[in-house]
């Protein structure tokens, strides 16, 4: 019974997570882990974030969007102030981090931003665990597990047990 509980969750988990995927890749949602504390106590440092892709026309001020930096780590902070860019596709944004006393050094020219549609603070250490080699081997191997009992030949005392009980195979009752 409690094997069969078990595989019964292993497969809403996988077609959960099947669906998320299919959801991540048609809206353009992705995982943002923070490691800083300079949004907090929206944010705190651990927390992951689940960001979508907007375009810059879309931003509006305080909105929690992250920006890639040429040749640094994306930035996530709060948009303080949005100007019209060189086209109509392009905004110029002012950031902060909540935990921050001042605007971020530099306006953000972008045509494009992730913006976070909510958090789950605490998370990223297990995201980061679930990439060791070692957890994965582990996961691997008790799923096979789970698949090889699943599929794995029934005595005939099993099929027994469900109304089947003196009955020879090929013969009808």
């Amino acid at each position: 019974m409690l094997a069969d509980l078990l595989l019964w969750v292993a497969a809403v988990a996988g077609v959960l997570c099947m669906a998320l995927v299919v959801l991540a890749f048609t809206a353009n949602i992705t995982l943002i882990m923070f490691r800083t504390g300079s949004m907090s106590p929206t944010i705190p440092a651990g927390a992951v974030a689940v960001v979508q892709s907007i375009p810059a026309s879309e931003i509006r001020v305080g909105d929690v969007v992250t920006v890639d930096r040429a040749g640094d780590l994306p930035v996530t902070h709060r948009v303080t102030s949005v100007a019209p860019g060189e086209n109509e596709a392009q905004r110029v944004i002012t950031l902060r981090g909540d935990a921050n006393a001042s605007d971020d050094p530099y306006p953000y020219t972008v045509q494009a931003v992730r913006v976070v549609l909510f958090s789950v603070p605490g998370i990223a250490a297990v995201i980061v665990a679930m990439g060791d080699p070692y957890v994965l081997g582990a996961l691997t191997i008790g799923a096979t597990v789970l698949v090889v009992w699943a599929f794995w030949p029934r005595s005939a005392r099993s099929e027994g047990s469900s109304g089947q009980r003196g009955r020879r195979p090929g013969k009808s009752a």
